[in-house]
Formats: structure tokens, C-alpha cells, sequence
């Protein structure tokens, strides 16, 4: 049986030998800005010169809202280009996305970057209200339903009668982080992404080569059979400024790059010349380190400087071991979750040391709680779904709720969701804790551990799951299983008499 989601990109990258390029798009604000004309012009050049096999093309990027991806789309698809498309999560809600992928899938926009987003900037008369009612994993999940990839679910009927969908679904990873909780907590939702769905995968911006072999050998030990792309990004002076300062959420330029990019800022090209050869020693190393192909972008690139990368890139491409030493600049001390090679200054196979601990008091309660009362072995789960179940069927059940809320709320920050997930979650509240709601790990947007809305004031919520996991021994689970979304029409009801009527998300595993 032919595969439904084999498009001309995924063709390309799957190909063996095969080495596939693609190239980013930001849309600007308005749909009439010289700035499309220019990457209309960019995409007829790139399609003539044939060494891009697609362009990628952004959704409000950096949380701020701009012309929609799928309008520029279809008139570069008009060139011939191959198009992936961002498809975020911040801005929308489940029936918006489902929407949205049916008419892409008329238009056939197939190719699919599926990320969680940005956070919502500001916008018309102050700051957007931020959605992301499903995070990446369930959006994939989501789309492999709609493509049958699961089996249609005849006896849903939100599915019954809808034609089958045929979306090439790719996702991104970032290796560029600093702890070993925030990276290892990265590799765990690479996963679960994997796991719903995912066909192919894009790394986050960075500069390091050793890191860059950190993940594919990471994927190779992990047998995570999908064709990986490097992000070779070529900042312009005004945007490296901001990289420098820490502005762009997810991105890290460690010091020893820093002060290389200050210097280079201070040229005539401000730095120019030196970033396309960066981005051309980039390309040949991560040829070089077998990635299946590379996703260049940058502000303001012309298809001349594109042509010069490229020319550079194939020109080096037989001693792309020399370049290494130009991609050393990831601190020491942060954690690789590999050995150090000593010879070619990448990784031994051996994993580096991991932390450990002992679980905390509040998570020792917590857990023998939940092992008592809510698991189908527990001593007392019986009786507790008895008088659950006769409790939920009265005029009781809001005095339950009420009385819940009042318990969990000095102990967990509870918003009263209806659908608890805290066991999933180290006994930690992603709708308290996490600025996203995220339920299958975290963003990328995190940098040095804080939360990328909350940057030096709050950690990343996912920081203290994953301590809670290695503390409790289970630092392998984060790897594992899938929260689906939240169901709103449980709100500030008894999420447990939800758990025990089947009504909350661990009924929609089944």
C-alpha cells in the first residue's frame, strides 16, 4: 500500500545518500510588504537552482503576529518549492487546529512543522490571551488520527465519515541546553513526539558541534529511526544582538561566541562575511556527521549569500573535521549527555554520570496517597470507588469538589481542573506551574533552567518533574507514555469523581 504521507519532501529525505536542504521563511506583518515580494523572488531563484528541496515558512513567530504561513504557501508551491508549514499551538484551540489542517490538506499543504510556540507578544491594545489548549505531542496525535495512522475510530463519532488526511509531520529538539535536567527532559519528549507520530525532526538554533553529535548518536543508540535536520542559522547584526543579550527564548550564545560575535559586530559588515562562512563550516560538519540534511534560515538572506554557503559547504565538505574547532564554544561545565572524546574532542558512547536523590516528604505522602486510594491495587481503592460513585450520583458532588479544591490547593497550587494529572507529573500542577499548561514535557523556550515567560524569576516547571523522577528512581519514565489533552467541561468539578465515572483523561487513553 502506497503511503499516504509520502510527499516529494519526505521522498527526498528518506532517499539514501541523500543530503536535503531546506530553507526558512519568516512572513512579516501584512500581506502586501515588499518583504513577501522578496521571498516570492527567493523562492523562484531557489527553485531554479535546484540544491532546495523546500522552504520552511514560520507561524507568528516569537509570539508575534504576522501574515499566515499557508497564504505564502501556496504561491511559492507555484514555484515548485516543496513547503513545510509551522503549525503552533499558542494561539489556538483543538477545534481551530483541527479546522485549520482540514483546509491545508485541501490545498495540499502536507508538509508539517508541528511546534508548541512562542508565547504571545504584545498585539492589539496589549498582550494576546495565550491558548495552547494541546501541546506538540497531542497536536500530532491529533493529526495521525486524522490520518488513519492509528486506525479511524469508527465508534467516535467526531470521526465518523471524515476523509483521511495525508500530513508529513516533523517536529524539533534542542541538545542546546545547559543542565542535565532541562536536556534529559528534552531527549524524553523527543519520545513521546516520536511516539504520536512524528516523521522527521529539525534541531533548535546552536553552535556547538559536539552537540550536535550528542543528539545524533543519542538517536542512533536509541535506535529513533527518522531523518534529522541540523538548524545551520545565520543571524543578521540586529539579531545577533539579541541573541547576545538572551532575548530570543530557547536560543544560548555561550561566552566564548559571544565575544567572538561582539568582535565581528564591530567590523565594516558587522560581521557579515564571518556569519555566512559559519554557516557554511556548519553545513559541512553536520554532512559530515551523518544528519540527514539541514534547515538553513536568518533574517535578510539573499539567494547570492544562500549560493555562497552552499558553495563553501560542498567546498569543505572533505575536511569538515577541521572545522570542529570553530564549533567549541558550549561551556564545560554544562552537561553533555555523553563522555568527551579526547581524540576528536565529540563523544564516547559512555552516558555521563546522573544525578540521584531521595524523595522528598511532600512526594512520599503524595504518592502512598495515590497508591492507596487510586490504583486499581490499592487497599482501600474499592471502597473508595464505591462511595466515589454513590457520592457522584447526589447533590454531594459539588461539596466533593468544593472540599477537594480546599486539600490540593495549599499543597499543589490546584486551579480546580476537573482532570488532575499530578501523578503523571512528579505530584507537580502544570495548570499552576507551567506558563503553557504543558502536559508531555516541556517547550524549548527555556534558557539556563528559567522559564522562557518568566526569565530569572521562575524555573522551568519541567526542572522540578524531572527531580522529582530521578529522586523517586523512575528517570527512565519521562520517556515514556502520553497525557492526553484536558477536558474543559470537567472544570471545577471533582477530578476524583472524574477519575473513578471514567470521565477524565485517563478514560481517553483507551
Amino acid at each position: 500500500m502506497k503511503d499516504p504521507c509520502l510527499t516529494p519532501f519526505r521522498q527526498d529525505l528518506t532517499a539514501q545518500d541523500s543530503f536535503t536542504l531546506t530553507f526558512e521563511l519568516v512572513p512579516s506583518r501584512g500581506g502586501r510588504s515588499t518583504s513577501f515580494d522578496r521571498a516570492l523572488d527567493f523562492a523562484r531563484k531557489a527553485a531554479a537552482d535546484g540544491r532546495i528541496q523546500a522552504v520552511s515558512i514560520t507561524e507568528n513567530a516569537g509570539g508575534h503576529p504576522a501574515l499566515s504561513p499557508e497564504v505564502m504557501g501556496l504561491e511559492i508551491r507555484k514555484t515548485g518549492l516543496e513547503v513545510i508549514i509551522h503549525l503552533s499551538c499558542k494561539d489556538k484551540n483543538r477545534n481551530q487546529l483541527e479546522s485549520l489542517l482540514f483546509a491545508w490538506d485541501r490545498h495540499q499543504l502536507n508538509n508539517l512543522l508541528v511546534i508548541t510556540g512562542d508565547y504571545p507578544q504584545q498585539g492589539y491594545r496589549g498582550h494576546a490571551k495565550p491558548v495552547f489548549d494541546l501541546d506538540s505531542v497531542q497536536t500530532l496525535n491529533l493529526i495521525s488520527r486524522l490520518n488513519c495512522e492509528e486506525g479511524q475510530d469508527r465508534r467516535n463519532p467526531a470521526m465518523k465519515n471524515v476523509q483521511p488526511t495525508s500530513f508529513c509531520k516533523g517536529v524539533a529538539v534542542s541538545p542546546f541546553k545547559t543542565s542535565e535536567a532541562e536536556l534529559l527532559m528534552q531527549y524524553g519528549k523527543l519520545h513521546r513526539k516520536i511516539n504520536a507520530g512524528a516523521q522527521f525532526i529539525i534541531t533548535q538554533v546552536g553552535y556547538d558541534a559536539r552537540k550536535f553529535h550528542e543528539l545524533i548518536q543519542y538517536m542512533k543508540q536509541h535506535e529513533l529511526n527518522l531523518p534529522l535536520l541540523g538548524n545551520v542559522f545565520i543571524p543578521s547584526p540586529r539579531v545577533a544582538q539579541l541573541m547576545i543579550d538572551g532575548t530570543i527564548p530557547g536560543i544560548i550564545i555561550p561566552p566564548i561566541l559571544r565575544d567572538q560575535w561582539l568582535m565581528e559586530l564591530k567590523k565594516p559588515d558587522r560581521g557579515r562575511r564571518d556569519a555566512l562562512s559559519r554557516g557554511a563550516g556548519l553545513l559541512a560538519i553536520l554532512k559530515g556527521l551523518g544528519y540527514a540534511g539541514a534547515h538553513i534560515g536568518g533574517p535578510g538572506i539573499k539567494f547570492e549569500e544562500l549560493d555562497f554557503i552552499l558553495t563553501e559547504a560542498e567546498r569543505m565538505s572533505t575536511q569538515w573535521q577541521e572545522r570542529l574547532t570553530d564549533f567549541k564554544s558550549w561551556p564545560d561545565d554544562a552537561f553533555f549527555y555523553y563522555e568527551k572524546d579526547p581524540d576528536s574532542e565529540l563523544n564516547t558512547p559512555q552516558p555521563s554520570p546522573r544525578t540521584s536523590g531521595s524523595a522528598m516528604k511532600s512526594f512520599q505522602f503524595a504518592d502512598w496517597f495515590h497508591r492507596v486510594f487510586f490504583s486499581p491495587k490499592g487497599t482501600l481503592y474499592n471502597p473508595t470507588r464505591r462511595v466515589a460513585l454513590y457520592l457522584d450520583d447526589s447533590s454531594w458532588a459539588n461539596t466533593v469538589a468544593t472540599l477537594e479544591h480546599l486539600i490540593k490547593l495549599p499543597l499543589f497550587g490546584c486551579r480546580n481542573c476537573g482532570d488532575c494529572t499530578l501523578a503523571e507529573l512528579g505530584y507537580r500542577c502544570p495548570q499552576q506551574g507551567c506558563a503553557k499548561y504543558l502536559l508531555n514535557g516541556p517547550c524549548g523556550g527555556s534558557r539556563d533552567g528559567w522559564c522562557e515567560v518568566y526569565p530569572g524569576k521562575k524555573k522551568c516547571f519541567y526542572l522540578t518533574v524531572y527531580d522529582q523522577f530521578v529522586r523517586t528512581g523512575k528517570g527512565t519514565e519521562i520517556t515514556k507514555g502520553f497525557i492526553p489533552p484536558r477536558d474543559w467541561s470537567l472544570n471545577k468539578t471533582s477530578s476524583w469523581l472524574n477519575f473513578f465515572a471514567n470521565r477524565d483523561h485517563h478514560n481517553n487513553l483507551k
